[in-house]
């Protein structure tokens, strides 16, 4: 049997044994190591003398000094010390009351809750099933459809691997080679973006089948007003904007209210009125976040955005040939024939091989500070062009007369719903922006930015009084599992993926693509399109570690960025979460749903979000810069 045809039995068998259920990271190691040991055997050795046990030591070293891998167990201990701290209840009960008059207004606040948990997570099985305890209940009991019910639930809970920070997007950088913080850039506005066309299906559903989402009774609708708010706006005004400020200004009656068995104290009514000036105050950071970075932030002796040049793509150009020249040294003992040497130069310059070598060499968390200072010979900056004062004129005007309007109609109702919402919505909602921010715009790494993630979901979690020692065992417990899984995945693919191209599969893979004559926009669908098939059978993380390897070297030959290509994929592969038989959305979700709910069920509240995702697909080809727009404006081109 010829090298090519070992390489593509390797890729066979990797399936086969994988869905009949042996752990995939052990699995991607011994196939490697028996395939790699026939590539390296050599007869006039002893048997034991074969350079496959100094590749799987290096490509182990390689995994364990990989500084950007340091964020993925402080990305996933800030998701789990926030889901052991139980912190999404509130959360759930002030979403839900926002928006009480929205038609399907359960299954949208479990929407929003499953995005907004999942970025701050970014754990689809703690989502899928927290939300599974806490909103599936809820609107089976108002009598919604349970189709409804279950792929809301599933669909929202498998946002968390797409919106950064994402362990999936890291892993993708690892091997693709790419820069993590230009991958959180593409991938941010077409994770806001699906979970938008979820939305829009959920609440066009309801508003042409009204019967599958009731509208709530009145009783659970109504908001519990305080009684010395309710006295307070007797007192002084209906619009509770007015009574707060009369009663700071002349306290005199506020002060004597009693209500309940409350008595009313200046310090009350100052948080009042801090907690109904929060929505000016976002509309007005909100705004001049946007006049600082584009207008006084790029100041004329500096460059611009568009004229950045990425520092890492520059460092992988230098580092690929260098990759490809040490591979041989690093495998080679000096006891080898000529052909032997050969195979390790292959395993060097092999597209998908050296891709582990590449994630770790040419891999840097690089933020646009840091890119701006390899740019300093960029031509000055001739400020914004006039359209950007257009649309900030007319984007300003809406947010302020939206702000304005909220105040001019807010009563006792408006304001309690106000204040529930900053207390469980504000302090997570701070620490996600806080940890993008720092990474996008480069104050600090991803790595950095995940451990003060992970730190503000301690100190978050002890100020709620949620988080005891036994709950922050398990959190540490279950971090130092998902951990070690995705670091073995990592080693096992690295294996994997040099024995393959050291057997020729790569290179044969590659011939028999070239080989069709496909145009980029005909490769983009075929590879597309397969993963999309994988997802049926296999998790996304074999998809990542295997078969993204396979097409790596190709996006090069039909000029297709990779990081259009790759965000494609991590979009793509929500369906590995929502396609039976493998969807492990619905397996997780039916462990916690009531016995009624089959697993049938599910599946079937899940399909239409597939199609959704395909959807999302196309706009994001049709317009690329939906992914791309973001990182080449902070990061150039």
């Amino acid at each position: 049997m010829s090298d090519p045809a070992l390489g593509l039995l390797m890729l066979g068998l990797i399936v086969v044994v994988i869905m009949l259920g042996f752990p995939t990271a052990f699995t991607l190691m011994g196939l490697g190591i028996l395939f790699g040991f026939i590539a390296f055997y050599d007869p006039t050795h002893a048997l034991l003398d074969n350079r496959i046990f100094d590749l799987m030591v290096q490509r182990t070293y390689g995994a364990m000094t990989n500084d950007v891998l340091i964020s993925i167990p402080l990305f996933v201990l800030m998701g789990y010390v926030m889901e052991r701290g139980a912190l999404v209840d509130k959360m759930f009960y002030s979403i839900q009351l926002a928006f009480r008059r929205v038609p399907a207004s359960l299954a949208v606040a479990t929407l929003v809750v499953c995005t907004f948990w999942g970025i701050a997570s970014g754990l689809v099985g703690a989502v899928v099933v927290l939300m599974g305890v806490i909103a599936l209940n809820p609107m089976l009991k108002a009598g919604y459809d349970v189709r409804l019910a279950s792929g809301v639930i599933t669909a929202g809970g498998t946002l968390g691997i797409l919106i950064p920070p994402s362990v999936m997007i890291i892993v993708y950088a690892a091997v693709a080679g790419q820069s993590v913080v230009k991958l959180y850039a593409a991938a941010m506005f077409p994770g806001f973006f699906l979970a938008l066309l979820y939305l829009i299906y959920i609440i066009g559903w309801a508003l042409l089948n009204p019967r599958i989402a009731p509208k709530l009774p009145e009783s659970e609708t109504q908001i519990p007003v305080r009684p010395w708010v309710a006295d307070l706006q007797q007192k002084y005004s209906r619009k509770m904007v007015p009574a707060l400020i009369s009663a700071v200004t002349s306290p005199a009656r506020a002060l004597g209210i009693d209500a309940g068995g409350v008595r009313v104290t200046y310090k009350m009514l100052v948080e009042s009125v801090g907690y109904a000036l929060v929505p000016l105050t976002l509309t007005a950071v909100t705004l001049y976040g946007a006049w600082w970075y584009v207008v006084i932030h790029q100041q004329p002796d500096a460059p611009a955005p568009a004229q950045i040049q990425s520092l890492d793509r520059s460092k992988a150009t230098v580092a690929a040939p260098k990759a490809a020249s040490d591979a041989p040294q690093e495998l080679g003992s000096g006891s080898q024939e000529p052909p032997q040497e050969d195979k390790a130069e292959e395993l060097g310059a092999g597209g998908s091989s050296s891709n582990a070598d590449k994630g770790s060499e040419q891999l840097q968390e690089v933020g646009s500070a840091e890119l701006r200072a390899e740019a300093g010979n960029a031509p000055a900056y001739a400020g914004p062009p006039q359209q950007f004062y257009l649309w900030f004129s007319i984007i300003g005007a809406l947010m302020a007369l939206m702000t304005l309007r909220y105040y001019w109609r807010m009563e006792a109702e408006q304001f309690e719903v106000l204040r529930l919402l900053v207390s469980s919505v504000m302090p997570l909602g701070v620490l996600t922006v806080v940890v993008l921010v720092v990474i996008l715009f480069g104050i600090t790494t991803a790595t950095e930015s995940a451990a003060v993630g992970a730190a503000g979901a301690f100190l978050l979690a002890f100020q709620a009084r949620t988080l005891d020692w036994k709950r922050t065992k398990e959190a540490v417990f279950l971090t130092a599992k998902t951990t070690s899984m995705v670091c073995w995945l990592f080693v096992g693919s690295a294996i994997f993926s040099a024995v393959f191209a050291i057997l020729g599969g790569q290179a044969l893979v590659e011939r028999w693509v070239l080989s069709f004559d496909l145009s980029p926009i005909q490769f983009m669908i075929v590879s597309q399109a397969i993963i999309f098939v994988l997802g049926w059978p296999l998790e996304w993380t074999e998809i990542i570690v295997i078969f993204v390897p396979i097409f790596l070297p190709l996006l090069k030959h039909f000029q297709i960025d990779p990081i259009l290509w790759g965000v494609l994929v991590f979009v793509n592969l929500q369906a590995a979460f929502l396609s039976p038989p493998v969807a492990m959305s619905a397996f997780y979700l039916k462990g916690v749903a009531p016995k009624h709910v089959t697993i049938n069920q599910i599946f079937a509240g899940m399909m239409p979000y597939m199609l959704i995702v395909i959807l999302c697909m196309v706009f994001m080809y049709i317009w690329p810069g939906l992914t791309l727009w973001l990182p080449n404006f902070l990061y150039g081109a």
